[in-house]
């Protein structure tokens, strides 16, 4: 598990593609206000979100599912609740290239964690990048 600033810097500073699960097309929920400081900061940001599938945001498609992605996606943004984390995790796990697993603030799930660990990938949990990118200064 990645947990000290050291490892949390590394991870967004090596990030490029970032796909947020959950993203709402409502500006004021957490996914959507995350994902468009995620854009703001020069990260590619694609939203996945099967109810708004194949509208535009962030100067992206939105995604049904991860499966939909054709790109290369550096990190997974999960903002869905923990029980829905494996589901997540396994798509992600389908997926090549993905390095990263974040779940959001109030999101963990240890045995998805480690399976995601298991395969390689680097996991953070209860943690927003909305947050650390600013306390880490970059």
């Amino acid at each position: 598990m990645a947990e000290t600033d050291a490892e949390i810097r590394e991870i967004l500073q090596e990030t490029k593609v970032i796909a947020v699960v959950g993203w709402s097309p409502k500006p004021d929920r957490p996914s959507h206000r995350v994902a468009a400081f995620l854009k703001s900061k020069g990260y590619r940001v694609i939203p996945v979100n099967p109810g708004v599938a194949g509208a535009q945001a962030l100067g992206e498609v939105v995604r049904g599912s991860l499966s939909e992605i054709g790109d290369a996606v550096d990190m997974v943004d999960i903002f869905r609740r923990s029980e829905d984390v494996p589901e997540v995790v396994e798509a992600a796990l389908a997926l090549d290239g993905v390095k990263v697993i974040w779940m959001q603030l109030g999101i963990a799930h240890p045995e998805a964690a480690a399976r995601a660990e298991a395969a390689g990938m680097k996991v953070v949990q209860n943690r927003c990048p909305a947050i650390e990118i600013p306390r880490l200064g970059l």
